[in-house]
């Protein structure tokens, strides 16, 4: 494995790496569309109806249970190889994920500004955009990066099962025992990691 081909970066690598991004940005994007909503149907103070409460939080317990590779599986069988079923696998995963912590975070939200609105005859859209969601942004956010970092590192690994991205290089270099090339996979696999790591980070810092 040593040294490393790092010829073989411009050659493969970086795209492959741009791709693995792409796949964790995009599939963080759609988690966040379809967790928002079960995450307000799932809190009790938000949504006053119990069975739609549980509908919500199955949902949320279902997706989360089943892990990145199976849905990626899936969905490899489905669309076959390439970077549409890890970002749809990423997404789906996501959502449970997103969507009860989301859902913990308006729980927990203060009661004194939404019931002002709904003693001022605010309707109900009107508490969720100026009652509660005022106080879960900064929560929310933070979640939202810190699902992406972890997307990051999940996109890499899809790729070992034909979901796309830098994991597909990874596992076509193992497989022919290009051991060089293994190596310079992994550096750059390694570095990815730290930049996104540090990325995160400070805009957390600033947010929160």
């Amino acid at each position: 494995m040593w040294p490393p081909d790092i010829a073989y970066y411009p050659q493969e690598v970086n795209t492959a790496l741009i791709d693995s991004i792409h796949i964790a940005t995009i599939g963080t994007v759609l988690g966040i569309a379809m967790a928002l909503p079960f995450g307000y149907l799932a809190a009790r103070n938000v949504t006053p109806f119990t069975w739609l409460n549980w509908a919500a939080r199955l949902v949320l317990i279902s997706t989360r249970s089943i892990n990145t590779l199976v849905f990626a599986l899936f969905f490899v069988a489905v669309f076959g190889p390439g970077p549409l079923a890890g970002t749809l696998a990423i997404a789906f995963h996501s959502i449970g994920f997103l969507g009860r912590l989301f859902s913990e975070a308006l729980e927990v939200a203060a009661t004194g500004p939404v019931e002002a609105l709904r003693a001022a005859g605010a309707p109900w859209p009107s508490l969720i955009v100026y009652g509660y969601w005022p106080q879960v942004e900064p929560a929310f956010w933070a979640l939202v990066l810190f699902r992406w970092d972890i997307n990051v590192r999940e996109s890499i690994v899809l790729g070992l099962v034909g979901a796309g991205g830098i994991g597909m290089v990874l596992d076509t270099a193992m497989n022919l025992f290009q051991w060089e090339r293994v190596a310079m996979v992994l550096l750059a696999i390694l570095a990815v990691v730290i930049v996104a790591e540090v990325v995160v980070t400070y805009i957390r810092k600033k947010i929160i």
